[in-house]
């Protein structure tokens, strides 16, 4: 996802006056502008950086989710509906097929070794940010059984 691609989504919301979706894009491009500067990118910035900056917003706003108390409905629909629409700008993730494939064609030699650490190290350098690092935990340890 680009952030030109963002602020033209943002300012059709702003025009449409939904405030919500709004707030939730204006959010992902501050956050996104913020690790640019930090990273010495202000100017061109690269959709990989991007994609990395917005998967980490979603799992921030996932956790508000998950930490908000029940007797705070209003809260947690607010903050479910600001999941929703960051996840729509969210690179495609792997499926669990897609990652046992990659680790069995690309990672053969390494998963022979059945030192989970060291196939961890090796995996997430190639499926950071395309898959839930649960997710890849959870097969390289079906795999090393």
């Amino acid at each position: 996802m680009t952030i030109e691609a963002m602020r033209a989504d943002m300012v059709a919301a702003m025009k449409a006056k939904d405030k919500v979706r709004k707030e939730a894009i204006s959010a992902l491009i501050s956050a996104v502008k913020k690790v640019a500067i930090d990273e010495g990118c202000r100017d061109n910035i690269p959709e990989e950086l991007t994609d990395r900056v917005i998967l980490k917003e979603i799992k921030s706003v996932k956790e508000q989710i998950d930490t908000c108390p029940d007797e705070r409905a209003e809260l947690k629909a607010e903050y479910q509906t600001r999941y929703d629409i960051m996840s729509e700008y969210a690179p495609k993730q792997l499926s669990a097929d897609e990652i046992k494939e990659i680790l069995t064609s690309k990672f053969a030699d390494v998963i022979a070794t059945k030192n989970r650490g060291q196939i961890m190290k090796a995996v997430m350098g190639e499926l950071k940010g395309k898959a839930d690092g649960k997710l890849i935990n959870q097969i390289v340890s079906e795999l090393c059984q």
